[in-house]
């Protein structure tokens, strides 16, 4: 059974300015530049004839491109579990978001009960000290990329291996002005 996720990928001066933010933590397993993006939707297990429904319900989504300027570092979890980059929160985002949640319960995707929390996941924590973790994050304070324009999403399945997911583009949407 495929496992799927729904994402905005990154341009690579994007994927650059990120790399940037890689230095040595304590218990940092940073994510490869190459599987940096932007988790619109998890979707997790589905059955090979559900994915040809989800690509479906994803072709009928109607959102205006946007810009996106990804800034402030971060973590979730106590300790620190998940090192992460937010972003300005543009309509255009969460309008798209709204759109593909909706597409999604449309095709049998039961509806997504945590509220949705938009972030570029740099690194997975375990064990890193408090205080490093707090100094880090003060470092990167005023960290800023460039603005940069989103025109389409994605549909991507994932392979979990011992050394991190694999992920593989399974579809593409275009975004365009009404």
């Amino acid at each position: 059974m495929p496992r799927l996720f729904v994402a905005i990928d990154l341009p690579g001066n994007v994927r650059e300015e990120l790399a940037s933010l890689r230095e040595e933590l304590p218990g940092g397993r940073w994510v490869a530049g190459n599987q940096l993006h932007l988790t619109i939707r998890f979707i997790g297990e589905v059955e090979a004839q559900q994915q040809g429904d989800i690509d479906a319900a994803l072709r009928h989504v109607h959102e205006d491109p946007f810009s996106l300027t990804l800034r402030q570092v971060g973590h979730f979890g106590r300790p620190g579990r998940v090192l992460w980059v937010g972003m300005d929160r543009p309509s255009g985002l969460l309008a798209l978001q709204q759109e593909i949640e909706a597409a999604l319960v449309r095709a049998g995707i039961p509806p997504e009960e945590r509220p949705f929390s938009p972030h570029i996941t740099l690194a997975r924590l375990k064990g890193t000290p408090s205080l490093l973790l707090a100094a880090y994050e003060g470092e990167h304070r005023a960290f800023a990329t460039s603005t940069f324009p989103v025109t389409e999403f994605h549909l991507y399945s994932s392979t979990l291996t011992p050394t991190g997911a694999l992920h593989r583009r399974e579809g593409s949407y275009q975004l365009t002005s009404s």
